[in-house]
């Protein structure tokens, strides 16, 4: 699947988009007792429950700290023999268009997968397909590379930009 997914801003954390307040957040990972809140009929794109069948898929949701029953974005991952590939992306409704209510949710979701690879021993390397139009944005705001086609990676070094942004104190635990 292409991924067709916006990096609205590259923030510390979750900002409103209103008050440009900071709000901690936290990833999770995504339970059979959260498929009731991420339904089509509420409004989200994707087949949550189609992914969440596939053994060999993880999927991950963002929530905040204060509000931890909201799922703000969600991110589903493949291990690989050597990277991470990212097969889906979400941010949840509320988050999406013009009425957002929080920037940075995929940015988040992302640096969380660049850390993941990490703690797999994989360097920090993702791979996703990309929709044509958004290869370019890509390599704009994270740094992206292009395999070939609509293949697209994120290597050691963009990956640890992201992860110092994100989660500042993780390569603190290597020192």
């Amino acid at each position: 699947m292409q991924l067709d997914f916006k990096i609205d801003k590259l923030t510390h954390s979750l900002e409103d988009v209103a008050t440009g307040e900071t709000f901690y957040s936290e990833i999770a990972p995504f339970l059979e007792a959260d498929l009731r809140l991420v339904s089509k009929k509420s409004g989200w794109k994707f087949n949550w429950k189609k992914e969440f069948l596939v053994s060999e898929k993880q999927i991950y949701k963002l929530i905040l700290q204060k509000q931890p029953e909201i799922i703000q974005g969600l991110i589903c991952f493949e291990k690989r023999s050597d990277h991470i590939f990212m097969s889906l992306i979400e941010t949840a409704p509320h988050n999406f268009g013009r009425t957002k209510k929080f920037f940075g949710v995929a940015g988040n979701l992302v640096a969380f997968g660049c850390k993941l690879s990490f703690e797999c021993g994989f360097e920090g390397y993702i791979a996703f397909e990309s929709k044509t139009k958004l290869i370019g944005h890509y390599s704009k705001t994270l740094g992206a590379k292009l395999l070939f086609g609509q293949h697209m990676e994120l290597d050691t070094n963009a990956s640890m930009k992201l992860i110092n942004r994100y989660f500042p104190d993780f390569f603190n635990k290597y020192d």
